[in-house]
C-alpha cells in the first residue's frame, strides 16, 4: 500500500510536470521554452523524492542528453476516430494491471516523413490520453523501449485548444524504466514504430 507521504510527493511531482507543460503552451518563443522545460525537468530528477533515478544516479546527474532543438519536429497532427477500440492490459509488478485503449489515430507528416500512431486512453480513476511511440533512433541514439510524448494523466499535453493536436517530438521523453531497471512502464506497442528516426527529444540515458 501506498504510505500517505509517497501520494503526497507524488501528487507535488505531477503538479510540477503539469505546470512545465502549462508554461510552453503559454509562451510564442517554442525553443526558449524547450530550454527552460529541460532546466525545470532536470532540477526535477535531480532532487525531488518521486524522481525515478536512485540516489546513487541523483548525486552523479548533470541533466537529460537531447537532440538539438529542431523546430520542423513541431507539427499539428490530424486525429482520426475510426479505428477498432481495443483494451489492452499490462501487468506492472506492485502496481497491478495498466490498462488502456485504442480510441483514435494521429495522422501528420513532419520533418519530410508521413506517419501515423495509435492513441491510447487510460482506464481507470482519472483517465488521460496516451501517446508512446517507438522509431528507428531507438536503441542506438534514444532509448530501445521508445518514448512518450503525450500523457495528460500527468499534465504532458502541449496541445492549446480542443480544435488542435500538437505533436512536439522536441519533447519525447523517455519512460521510467529507462534510468534504471527497478522501474516497470507499458511502453510502445508495433503499431506505433515509426518507420523513420525521431531525431529530436531526449535521447538514451546513461
Amino acid at each position: 500500500m501506498t504510505t500517505l507521504a509517497d501520494a503526497l510527493t507524488l501528487a507535488d511531482w505531477r503538479r510540477r510536470v503539469a505546470e512545465m507543460y502549462a508554461v510552453v503552451r503559454r509562451r510564442p518563443q517554442a525553443e526558449a521554452a524547450w530550454r527552460d522545460f529541460r532546466r525545470k525537468r532536470d532540477a526535477l530528477l535531480a532532487a525531488h523524492p518521486q524522481s525515478p533515478l536512485t540516489d546513487t544516479q541523483k548525486a552523479a546527474f548533470n541533466g537529460l542528453p537531447y537532440f538539438p532543438y529542431k523546430p520542423a519536429w513541431r507539427v499539428v497532427g490530424v486525429v482520426d476516430a475510426r479505428v477498432e477500440e481495443e483494451t489492452l492490459r499490462v501487468h506492472l509488478p506492485d502496481d497491478g494491471d495498466f490498462s488502456y485503449t485504442r480510441v483514435a489515430r494521429v495522422r501528420f507528416s513532419v520533418a519530410g516523413f508521413n506517419g501515423s500512431l495509435s492513441l491510447f486512453w487510460v482506464e481507470g480513476y482519472g483517465g488521460g490520453l496516451f501517446l508512446p511511440f517507438r522509431d528507428q533512433s531507438n536503441g542506438q541514439t534514444s532509448y530501445g523501449g521508445g518514448r512518450y510524448l503525450y500523457d495528460t494523466l500527468k499534465g504532458a499535453d502541449l496541445s492549446r485548444s480542443p480544435d488542435e493536436f500538437v505533436l512536439d517530438f522536441n519533447f519525447a521523453y523517455n519512460p521510467s524504466c529507462a534510468y534504471n531497471p527497478q522501474w516497470v512502464c507499458p511502453l510502445s506497442l508495433p503499431e506505433n514504430n515509426l518507420p523513420f528516426a525521431v531525431e529530436a527529444g531526449e535521447k538514451m540515458f546513461g
